[in-house]
């Protein structure tokens, strides 16, 4: 059940990212942001509603999911983004999704991507670990808007400069819709692990007791 759930969670947020953006509208950072919310709403109580590997990363150095369920939550998360890349590249008008211009970085644009990115990313973690996990917050009710509204806030401040992912996912499945380019994904991956690692270090640090 929980796997399903990350899958279908996953698939959504994957799904929107390209059909927003592939369809050119200005609203894409704000439609992105909803549906991670509704998500997390909608599965959280399954599977905690990571839908992003690094999300994932940051629980388990949290200590609140076990290593084999966090490595069946990265097959199904990166394959939930395929299948929704797969499904956009068939349905997005072609006329349109070709104005949709691969983001290619260099030199400063490359660095600034980085540092956004892992801002970000740990920004999500670290919401993700508080609101969802702290055994001093449980079962709150608005677990699922802190979350969506972080993705909205970080896609509305630093999506011109690195296309505001934060999620090894989206980005695995952005580049195959066309969004990045493939060589600079590394850029992306490695900021991202590192944020979600850091993010779980980070609240077990500031919660010792939260076991």
């Amino acid at each position: 059940m929980k796997y399903a759930a990350e899958a279908i969670g996953t698939f959504f947020l994957v799904f929107t990212v390209g059909a927003a953006v592939g369809s050119g509208t200005q609203f894409a950072p704000l439609a992105i942001g909803a549906v991670l919310m509704v998500m997390v709403y909608a599965g959280g109580h399954i599977s905690g509603g990571h839908y992003n590997p690094a999300v994932t990363l940051a629980v388990l150095v949290r200590r609140r999911i076990a290593v084999r369920d966090a490595f069946m939550y990265w097959i199904v998360q990166f394959g939930a983004g395929l299948l929704a890349a797969a499904v956009v590249r068939g349905i997005v008008d072609p006329a349109q999704a070709t104005k949709t211009v691969t983001m290619t970085l260099a030199g400063h644009a490359l660095a600034a991507a980085f540092v956004v990115e892992l801002l970000f990313t740990f920004a999500l973690c670290y919401v993700v670990l508080n609101v969802a996990t702290s055994k001093s917050d449980p079962d709150n009710s608005y677990f699922g808007l802190a979350i969506g509204f972080t993705v909205l806030a970080g896609a509305f401040a630093v999506g011109a400069i690195s296309g505001g992912a934060f999620n090894p996912s989206v980005t695995i499945g952005a580049a195959t819709m066309g969004m990045f380019a493939w060589p600079t994904l590394w850029v992306y991956l490695v900021a991202q692990a590192v944020a979600g690692a850091a993010a779980g270090i980070t609240f077990r640090a500031l919660n010792p007791d939260d076991k």
